[in-house]
């Protein structure tokens, strides 16, 4: 491992416990500032006002912001992040619930997409300039460009409303048989694979185009080997990492679009859990899943940088 490549860990790390310090900030401050008290929500709207002075004291959301934020980020940093005032239930264990299922949604959404977009750039770099390359490379850029939300309202008025061919709400529990988990799962997933698609095909047919145009693939040729070999044992090997990189670097922007994707089909994940937190005013419950979503975005941004430098060679030199 070059010392560059240990020098960037290094500073990408660095950058990351930073932006998850700021984002701890921008979780609590946005809690406090929702029109609501802690105290009201608990109590209800009719609760007598001194009541709610005497919880508010009890649960020490009288004192100070600074003071309130330094004592949760204290207890978030041991993995306490509270309590639900609505469900009643430790915030970390509702969120591992609801993340479980999120992360079930996003590799599902990569396991469908990720092959086919491959596939479909290594095809139109073989047959680059033909009908299948111009109208891949159209499809790519048309399911780039549309959000997720555009995405999902469309599937749900065509294949759920429409053709009936998947449920419109994914109501999926952990008894549910693995076929129908599946099924119920697609439509969904759909929308999230719809600009990995985009991204994917495109970087994979130029890289494969790069491949095919080298000087180790005409030394092959010249040697007398098979297309299909070539294309196997020096096409791919060199065409695949580029992809990889920029799957790892797309991994944050999957999981941004969860939160839209999950409250629009009511799937019990992370983002709905957020969503129902944000209605009923659960504020540990809301600061914790918007604390969540951040630090995996955040995860997942540093896990596509290391890949990319990692299967970048030209990254990892010195620059003078």
């Amino acid at each position: 491992m070059s010392l560059p490549f240990i020098r960037f860990v290094g500073t990408r790390l660095f950058s990351t416990a930073v932006t998850l310090l700021l984002l701890t900030l921008f979780a609590f401050v946005g809690g406090q500032l929702l029109p609501g008290n802690v105290g009201r929500a608990i109590l209800g709207p009719l609760a007598d006002p001194r009541a709610i002075a005497t919880l508010n004291h009890q649960l020490g959301a009288d004192r100070p912001i600074s003071v309130q934020y330094l004592d949760w980020l204290n207890r978030a940093l041991h993995g306490d992040l509270g309590t639900s005032l609505v469900l009643n239930r430790p915030v970390a264990s509702l969120l591992f619930s609801a993340l479980a299922r999120s992360l079930e949604l996003a590799a599902f959404a990569c396991a469908m997409v990720v092959p086919i977009s491959i596939v479909v750039g290594i095809v139109a770099a073989l047959r680059a300039g033909r009908v299948f390359d111009w109208a891949s490379n159209l499809i790519g850029i048309a399911l780039s460009v549309v959000p997720e939300f555009v995405w999902s309202i469309v599937l749900i008025l065509t294949l759920g409303i429409w053709l009936h061919w998947f449920p419109i709400f994914a109501d999926i529990s952990p008894d549910t048989p693995f076929a129908t988990r599946l099924h119920q799962l697609t439509l969904p997933a759909l929308p999230l694979g719809f600009g990995l698609f985009g991204y994917l095909s495109r970087v994979t047919r130029t890289s494969t185009l790069q491949a095919l145009q080298s000087h180790y693939t005409r030394t092959a040729v010249l040697k007398g080997l098979s297309w299909p070999a070539i294309i196997c044992r020096h096409v791919l090997r060199n065409a695949l990492p580029p992809a990889i990189t920029v799957l790892g670097s797309q991994l944050g922007y999957l999981i941004g679009g969860l939160v839209t994707v999950e409250a629009l089909f009511r799937y019990p994940g992370v983002g709905s859990l957020i969503l129902q937190a944000a209605k009923t005013r659960d504020f540990p419950l809301l600061q914790g899943g918007v604390l969540v979503i951040g630090a995996l975005y955040a995860i997942g941004s540093l896990l596509g940088d290391l890949i990319a430098r990692r299967f970048d060679p030209h990254l990892n030199t010195e620059t003078r």
